[in-house]
């Protein structure tokens, strides 16, 4: 099958969610790892190198925040898809876990057919932006590069979280197109990823405060233009 050449990383202290998570995944064909808390996830990821990453967020010695933060950091997983597994559906505790560079959430008690469809969903849109190909954006002063997860403006560079860096490239893109508010969910999170309006609403501000520029514009009601 071809998803065995997928890595997939599961990290929860609970013995019971791990075997049933492990099973269904193999069972689509994934290779499959376990960690059963945070330091050994760490461990194991650098070891085996994974696609994506399955955090519990309430793990012992190291919680999935913590994990992912620290992955995040490191070049080799700047990539790396992450799902968190959690109890927490707040709004707030979402878009902190987004900032800190996750790619989806599964909430608790897990439906295992819900969670192989997220899996499925995310590693499908990695496939399909690898068959696109990437290339280095430059726009006046401002300088996107995909491949290097790069962001320069004015030749210095700027450090964006995973989501704001995709939604950035999204937008400049295609300059001067309006991209609606239901194409931005799906392209960056996915259609298959259950996040608000607001969302979208703070990154666009957050990568505003960051670069230092004036070159995404509201377009009221509508969605969102890229227009250095």
């Amino acid at each position: 099958m071809e998803n065995r050449e997928k890595k997939i990383l599961i990290a929860d202290d609970e013995p019971d969610i791990l075997e049933i998570i492990q099973y269904n995944l193999r069972a689509e064909g994934y290779d499959v790892y376990t960690a059963k808390d945070g330091d050994e996830a760490l461990v194991r990821a650098k070891q085996i190198k994974p696609d994506l990453i399955i955090l519990d967020i309430m793990m012992p010695k190291k919680n999935g925040v913590e994990v992912c933060e620290i992955l995040r950091t490191q070049p080799a997983f700047k990539d790396t898809l992450i799902i968190f597994l959690t109890a927490l559906s707040d709004e707030s505790s979402q878009m902190k876990g987004f900032d800190t560079g996750a790619d989806d959430y599964v909430n608790k008690p897990i439906s295992p057919k819900l969670l192989l469809s997220r899996v499925n969903a995310l590693l499908r849109r990695v496939t399909k932006k690898e068959d696109l190909g990437n290339g280095v954006l430059t726009l006046d002063n401002l300088v996107i590069d995909p491949v290097k997860f790069l962001v320069l403006v004015d030749g210095q560079e700027v450090t964006l979280a995973k989501k704001e860096f995709e939604l950035l490239y999204l937008l400049a893109s295609r300059p001067g197109r309006v991209f609606l508010r239901n194409e931005i969910l799906n392209q960056v999170w996915g259609n298959d990823v259950i996040v608000g309006d607001r969302t979208i609403d703070v990154h666009i501000r957050k990568i505003r405060q960051k670069l230092g520029l004036d070159c995404i514009t509201t377009v009221k009601g509508v969605g969102y233009k890229f227009d250095l």
